[in-house]
């Protein structure tokens, strides 16, 4: 097993992966870690962020470095919190959560997350930036891979309460 370097990892300069506006900077891919996590930033424009609620059995936590990032959690058929992090704030997801994230603000926004167990959140990421860098995707082929990573799209999101 190829086991992760003693050496820390520059966050500017991991493998880039574009999935549609957003895009992760691999620091650290669940093979390094004997499939116990992966972990990325992600760089997020104004407007940017999955369109649709979804859950996934992996949990994650985001660290926020810049900007700031609109979280929708809550129950698929019912109304969500929905709450802001800014930098320098830690938001953890339990795995099965109802959630999304959005960049509702207009300044770019980054953020550290970690997804544990790491294989399947990182085989979607690839696979999704794989169908984005191809051209527009179509719905089929995304709740294909979606559904192939164990990712349930929820559908859009529902009446908040902040």
């Amino acid at each position: 097993m190829d086991m992760l370097p003693v050496e820390p990892v520059d966050l500017s300069g991991g493998e880039r992966l574009a999935m549609g506006s957003d895009e992760l900077c691999v620091m650290a891919t669940s093979a390094q870690t004997g499939g116990a996590l992966f972990a990325a930033t992600i760089r997020m424009p104004p407007g940017g962020g999955p369109p649709v609620m979804h859950r996934h059995a992996p949990g994650e936590i985001y660290h926020v470095l810049a900007g700031e990032f609109t979280f929708y959690v809550g129950p698929p058929d019912g109304t969500v919190r929905r709450f802001t992090a800014t930098a320098g704030q830690v938001v953890p997801l339990a795995g099965d959560t109802p959630h999304t994230i959005r960049n509702e603000s207009d300044a770019d926004a980054l953020a550290f997350m970690v997804h544990a167990p790491g294989g399947a959140m990182e085989q979607f990421s690839r696979a999704a930036a794989a169908l984005a860098a191809a051209g527009e995707p179509a719905m089929e082929a995304v709740l294909d891979i979606a559904a192939r990573h164990g990712i349930e799209l929820l559908g859009p999101v529902p009446a908040t309460v902040s």
